[in-house]
């Protein structure tokens, strides 16, 4: 969410009424807004949004409002008036004060002197704002009445206090970017606040912008990342063999040990090796490798040991004889609408003893298989470099440069791994919406988020990607730990992370620039869509800013990849459907479980109950499904339905209700049926349940239940919907339907 905290410079602006009066408004500092206020801004503005004061805002809105019930002369000469040409520079005035002008349509017009153009605004449903845009031929009306020109505006502030381990480059990227820093935090709102680890380490912020997502490090852990994608490899398990097959420990012990010992038993001479990854684990602590299931490490004193046990990948792709992974920095700027961004520049991470395949006697040589930075940086062999292309720790572009001069197609490399990127984000997404409306209820005061991740990427020999993890919080340090002398560390300067690193955090830093002039992406994304290749306009440094405010920055050295890629991925968002489906039954309390009453009320309403599915039987399947996943997660505070354990419902009766096709048809048959039920256009309530950003133009809002279904509002598809059951046997080819795989 923009701050809407600015500066207001009307140097003697004379006023119509009173020749001899002048006034002059000089606000240099911030002016705070309650904690118990909404502010939202207007996404489609397309210029800086500045605040005036709560006295001219009141002024202002008499002014207007007389100047509304008075027609003809009354109304010319009000608009000469000087508070009416400070309203029209983006003012944000009190919604209240619109409501007079215009309580019909919650809207007003505005007549510019000189212009005999209209400016529309309107007020946020769910704040007390609302946003005037302003428009060039407001600069040219303020030279024709011989004004001068409004004073560059402030810059864009940023709370430094809680940044932690990423401080030094983020210095230097508000440095560049010639914006302030409050490394101490203050009292009046910043425009973006930079958390060091999660979303709630600031608990008190209801405005701006803040750098991580309520839930992502919940969800990016090893077993939520792993049932995440497992989910998506049940409906899509071609799309989704980038993630190597993983088991759940402790719970699918006895799935690994008796699928690992058919495996030997049907073939002598394959012997499998084994990575198991504790699921809070992190800088490659607890990671191990093993060849039989009897090497698992279970217990931890009197208590099981959370963990992912996943099949090694055996044939790495090697440089100067070395296994190395890639991390790939990702922007997700947003998640309704969804935005994607990924990093052009990335680091390699080399191991420091030359690559074997995995033997019983070299598995424990961390040095040789684990890529991870704070493992191999303890080893003798360790090469700290100021060159991009040496080292243990290199540039990827130095990397891929050596590729291409192999032959290999770095295009379908890149391509691949851009897949791979939006993939694991659209597995991810459905939990993150239902964690976004618990923290940041629709309707109540909050930030906006967005936040950068860390994807691990290793390159098979044969140059396919495979996932290794994604870190919710990617080391941002610019500096590495160096022994000067025996026994005795420094830190000192990185060149090559501070290469990558410095630009991945300026240019987000840009992109979420709350003066910059917003992308209306929702009229791309109605219609299906981009065509691969096709450009989407990014944000620059021009817009919004001027040349000099600027400076001579770089290109931007993130690469928008969705919704640029909307047409080849947006057929993958069936269980962020689902996911839709969930929130909205849980109605607008912020709560993330669904109780037996609710999941009746969705039985109900989508019709799914028959003569062979009672009431009863809903039951039966709410306790059976609630209870086995209340066991897999001890830590759950919550009683009631998750989102998993709902997919898992959901999929058990579009199981029942399509028996012959596979897992993918019978999904998209439920989920059109349950949407033509419920219908195109929710109430207020249920939009204000479904939003996940407060601050949507309304056309997005009304449209969050289909998300991948945009024509959902034709009478057609409704009908079709409505009798899928008959439908659904003469326009597919019955197939055996596929079984569902572990949980």
């Amino acid at each position: 969410m923009s701050d809407h905290y600015g500066n207001i410079k009307v140097d003697q602006m004379k006023s119509i009424a009173d020749d001899t009066k002048k006034e002059a408004v000089d606000t240099e500092e911030q002016v705070p807004v309650s904690s118990g206020v909404s502010v939202s801004p207007d996404p489609s503005s397309s210029l800086p949004t500045t605040g005036t004061d709560a006295t001219s805002s009141t002024l202002l809105c008499k002014q207007r409002s007389r100047s509304h019930s008075r027609p003809g002369k009354d109304e010319k000469t009000s608009r000469g008036k000087s508070v009416f040409d400070r309203s029209v520079q983006g003012s944000v005035v009190p919604a209240l004060a619109i409501k007079k002008i215009n309580i019909a349509e919650n809207e007003q017009t505005l007549h510019i002197k000189g212009t005999g153009k209209i400016l529309q605004g309107k007020s946020e449903t769910n704040g007390n704002y609302v946003t005037i845009p302003a428009s060039q031929n407001i600069h040219e009306t303020r030279r024709e009445d011989g004004l001068k020109p409004s004073r560059k505006r402030r810059p864009v502030t940023v709370d430094t206090s809680k940044a932690k381990t990423s401080l030094e480059a983020l210095k230097l990227s508000i440095k560049q970017l010639k914006w302030k820093e409050f490394p101490m935090g203050r009292r009046a709102a910043c425009d973006i606040y930079w958390h060091g680890v999660s979303f709630h380490d600031n608990e008190n912020i209801v405005s701006g912008q803040v750098n991580k997502f309520p839930g992502m490090v919940e969800m990016l852990r090893k077993i939520n990342l792993s049932r995440a994608v497992r989910t998506m490899q049940e409906v899509f398990p071609e799309e989704y063999d980038f993630y190597p097959r993983s088991w759940i420990l402790p719970e699918e012990y006895q799935q690994f040990s008796t699928q690992i010992r058919v495996v030997k038993e049907n073939d002598s001479t394959v012997n499998p090796t084994f990575i198991v990854k504790p699921d809070g684990g992190s800088q490659g602590d607890g990671i191990y490798l093993i060849r039989d299931p009897s090497d698992l490490k279970l217990m931890v004193g009197s208590q099981a040991k959370q963990a992912v046990v996943q099949e090694y990948i055996p044939k790495p792709l090697l440089i100067d004889k070395l296994k190395f992974d890639i991390r790939l920095y990702v922007l997700i700027k947003s998640l309704e609408p969804l935005e994607i961004y990924i990093a052009k520049e990335g680091l390699t991470r080399f191991c420091t003893e030359p690559y074997q395949e995995p033997s019983q006697k070299n598995l424990s040589h961390v040095f040789m298989h684990l890529t991870n930075y704070s493992l191999n940086v303890h080893s003798g062999n360790f090469v700290h470099s100021d060159s991009q292309n040496t080292g243990s720790k290199r540039t990827l572009s130095s990397v891929l440069y050596r590729l291409a001069a192999k032959g290999v197609d770095i295009k379908r490399v890149w391509s691949d791994i851009i897949a791979l990127v939006i993939k694991t984000v659209i597995a991810v997404v459905p939990e993150l919406r239902v964690y976004y409306q618990a923290d940041i209820p629709p309707g109540k005061p909050g930030p906006t988020c967005f936040q950068i991740l860390g994807f691990d990427i290793l390159l098979m020999k044969n140059l396919k990607p495979v996932l290794l993890e994604v870190n919710s919080n990617p080391s941002m340090r610019i500096e590495h730990e160096q022994e000067v002398a025996p026994g005795v560390f420094e830190y000192v300067p990185s060149p090559v992370d501070e290469e990558v690193k410095v630009g991945v955090i300026r240019d987000t830093l840009r992109l979420m620039d709350p003066f910059n002039k917003k992308q209306t992406i929702s009229s791309q994304t109605k219609s299906g869509g981009l065509e691969h290749g096709e450009e989407i306009p990014v944000e620059t440094e021009s817009q919004g800013r001027s040349p000099d405010e600027m400076g001579n920055l770089p290109s931007l050295c993130l690469k928008q990849v969705y919704p640029k890629y909307t047409k080849q991925f947006n057929y993958l968002r069936l269980v962020e459907r689902i996911a839709a489906l969930f929130i909205r039954f849980l109605g607008v309390k912020g709560n993330m479980r669904l109780g037996p009453t609710a999941f009746r009320t969705f039985i109900r309403t989508c019709k799914l109950s028959n003569s062979n599915f009672t009431m009863a039987s809903v039951d039966i399947l709410y306790i059976d499904i609630t209870r086995r996943w209340s066991g897999t997660l001890p830590d759950s505070r919550e009683a009631g339905m998750g989102l998993q354990a709902f997919v898992e419902a959901f999929f058990y009766l579009a199981g029942r209700r399509f028996k012959s096709l596979v897992l993918k048809e019978q999904v998209m048959l439920l989920l059109e049926l349950c949407e033509a039920q419920l219908g195109p256009q929710p109430s207020v309530e249920d939009r204000r349940s479904l939003s996940c950003s407060r601050a949507l133009p309304r056309a997005i809002k009304t449209q969050t239940l289909c998300l991948t279904n945009p024509h959902l509002n034709s009478p057609v598809p409704q009908r079709r919907a409505a009798s899928q059951d008959y439908q659904a046997h003469q326009r597919l080819k019955p197939r055996t339907l596929r079984a569902n795989v572990e949980n």
